[in-house]
C-alpha cells in the first residue's frame, strides 16, 4: 500500500493544519487511529516537526479539501512519488531511551493485568526488557514494586499501538479454542498503592 516516507511527521502536520478525521489521517499515513489521537493530544510524537505533504509532493491541496468535505473519503497519494513503505523487521533488540526505561515496570504491570494472554517472551519483545524483569514485576519482587503504577505502554511511548495489537492478536491465535485468559492474581494489589498515592496529594 502507498505510504508517505515520513508518516509520523506527515501525521503531525495533517493534525495541526487540516480538518481531516483521525481515521483519514491514519489511513493515509499507515498509523493506528489511536496514535493519531495521541498526536492530537500531545502524548505521541512530541518534538517531531510536522512535514507538509503538499510541499513534499505527496498530496495536493485539492485532495485535502476534497477529504475535509467528505469524512468518508480517503486521501490519495500523488502517484508520481508514491512509495510502498513496509514496517521494517526488527532483528536487533528494541532500544529504549534512558529517560523511558524507568517506565518499563509500569508498562509490564499494565500488560500483565490487562492482557494476561501475552507471554513473557512477547512482553520482552514488545518493551525491550528481560524475562527476569517481567517475572519480578509479576511476583512483586521488583526493587521499585511500591512505586509501580500500571500504565499503557503506548501512551508511555514504549511501543506503537499497531505493535501491541499484533502481539495480542498473535497471542490469542495461539490460545486453545474457547480458552479465556485469566487475570494474574498478584496484580490487583498494584491498585492498592495507587489509592493511597492519590489520597496523599
Amino acid at each position: 500500500m502507498d505510504r508517505p516516507l515520513m508518516p509520523k511527521a506527515t501525521a503531525v502536520w495533517l493534525v495541526d493544519n487540516t480538518g481531516l478525521t483521525f481515521e483519514q489521517i491514519a489511513d493515509f499515513t499507515g498509523l493506528h487511529p489511536l496514535e493519531v489521537k495521541g498526536i492530537a493530544d500531545g502524548e505521541v510524537a512530541a518534538g517531531i516537526r510536522g512535514l507538509d505533504p503538499v510541499v513534499a509532493g505527496t498530496l495536493t491541496r485539492e485532495e485535502i479539501a476534497r477529504c475535509e468535505q467528505d469524512k468518508k473519503a480517503r486521501l490519495r497519494m500523488e502517484k508520481s512519488i508514491a512509495l510502498d513503505v513496509k514496517q521494517p523487521k526488527r532483528k536487533e533488540p528494541r532500544y529504549t531511551p534512558l529517560s523511558k526505561r524507568q517506565d518499563r515496570p509500569d508498562a509490564i504491570a499494565w500488560l500483565l493485568r490487562n492482557h494476561p494472554e501475552l507471554g513473557e517472551q512477547a512482553i520482552c519483545k514488545l518493551l525491550g526488557t528481560t524475562k527476569n524483569t517481567v517475572q519480578s514485576v509479576r511476583d512483586r519482587t521488583h526493587w521499585k514494586s511500591q512505586d509501580i503504577r500500571p500504565r499503557d505502554p503506548v501512551l508511555l511511548g514504549l511501543c506503537q499501538q499497531i505493535e501491541l495489537d499484533e502481539a495480542i492478536a498473535r497471542a490469542r491465535a495461539d490460545m486453545p479454542q474457547g480458552a479465556r485468559p485469566q487475570p494474574i492474581d498478584p496484580l490487583p494489589a498494584y491498585d492498592e498503592p495507587l489509592e493511597s498515592f492519590d489520597s496523599d496529594r
